[in-house]
């Protein structure tokens, strides 16, 4: 590279990423091929459209690619390509659900999502977010005593509040989601049922964590924390009679994007085949049997751990313990600094400042990638103690 200021800085970030310990729960480490394909010649091709129906010239090559990952993506998950559909475009999460309510939710509609302090994502119907200025959040959280869903409680909820849109799948809740009880509760309350897979869309695909397709009418995903791919989105839609698949489709384009990133594609495209592999799904399990592993450990040394533990690969962990301990901000630049690298969050019911909440959160995905295994967490366990406590 020429630009030795920008060669500089990248070299600067691979040596940063080397000699520490990653625990934020939405990142990953992507393979060489990965990286090669986003370094590729697709970045220079301009494909506005979809493949057949393109815009510009001399898509020929672009449209296999696109084609290609489709395929893929709906292999991985076994889903049946009569019945379902996915757009790859999204080049993000935030995007790709905006998406979604675009096609779906009538402006000022309603959305049913899980409140940001207890665990949902801004775009989720958050005020702060364009989500919760052109739709309204119908918020939902977890039971006060278990910290986990009470699934009755949200029916009723949904029965009285009659939502366009009832979305599950969040960005800080450790537990296992009882989709078939959402489906129900979606359809009591007339809503559709979208599924934000983002986190858990590694786990799914590993057989580590429930699948949401036999419930959801669409299912959104990154590709970029457990599924190991680049930094880019998923649209999964149940083919119907409403027709949501075309819909959806043409609320990402032209609704809300130009040309995709087809060097972003052939990326994703490169991590769909890696996550059908039978090591994919060993390092799937490994993630979760991580995370119980280190659960158990900070439990042992004291700390609580929000709902009791975990069944994925993300772990929320009360550091404020009521003033017995220390805030998560604190908590966090402390790990920073012996090189354990994780971010402060809310806990549910937190009466702590969103700046400065009173937990963190923590992933077991990309050190899975490093080759961790249970005694290696549980030794980080002890590290993190010395270090929250000095």
């Amino acid at each position: 590279m020429k630009d030795a200021q920008i060669k500089k800085f990248i070299a600067e970030e691979k040596a940063r990423q080397k000699k520490v310990i990653n625990l934020i729960a939405s990142e990953n480490f992507v393979s060489p091929d990965v990286l090669e394909a986003l370094g590729s010649e697709l970045t220079n091709k301009y494909a506005e459209g979809y493949p057949g129906k393109r815009y510009y010239g001399g898509n020929t090559v672009t449209d296999k690619v696109e084609t290609l990952c489709r395929e893929r993506a709906l292999k991985l998950f076994g889903l049946s390509p009569e019945k379902w559909h996915v757009n790859v475009q999204p080049l993000s999460g935030s995007p790709a659900n905006v998406a979604v309510y675009t096609a779906l939710v009538p402006q000022g509609g309603k959305i049913m999502g899980m409140s940001l302090d207890q665990g949902g994502h801004l775009t989720h119907g958050h005020k702060v977010s364009a989500t919760g200025r052109f739709w309204q959040q119908v918020p939902y959280g977890v039971d006060r005593k278990t910290e986990t869903l009470n699934y009755a409680t949200l029916k009723a909820l949904a029965a009285k509040e009659k939502p366009n849109i009832i979305v599950a799948g969040f960005t800080a809740y450790p537990r296992v989601i009882d989709f078939k009880k959402f489906r129900d509760i979606a359809d009591a309350a007339g809503a559709y049922l979208m599924v934000d897979m983002s986190h858990i869309a590694g786990l799914v695909a590993g057989k580590a964590y429930p699948s949401p397709f036999p419930y959801a009418d669409i299912v959104t995903s990154t590709v970029h924390k457990t599924l190991r791919g680049p930094r880019s989105a998923m649209i999964f839609v149940r083919k119907d009679e409403r027709g949501l698949d075309k819909l959806i489709d043409k609320a990402v384009f032209p609704g809300l994007q130009g040309g995709p990133h087809m060097n972003q594609i052939a990326a994703v495209a490169v991590a769909l085949k890696e996550a059908a592999t039978p090591a994919f799904r060993k390092y799937a399990a490994q993630v979760v049997k991580n995370a119980h592993a280190f659960a158990d450990e900070l439990t042992k040394l004291g700390w609580r751990i929000i709902s009791g533990g975990t069944d994925s690969h993300l772990i929320l962990m009360d550091t404020w313990m009521n003033g017995k301990g220390i805030p998560g901000k604190e908590a966090s630049d402390r790990l920073e600094k012996a090189g354990i690298i994780v971010n402060k969050n809310a806990i549910p019911f937190d009466t702590r400042s969103p700046f400065d909440p009173s937990g963190i959160r923590i992933g077991t995905a990309a050190e899975t990638t490093h080759s961790f295994k249970e005694k290696d967490f549980r030794k980080l366990a002890h590290r993190m103690d010395s270090v929250l406590r000095k």
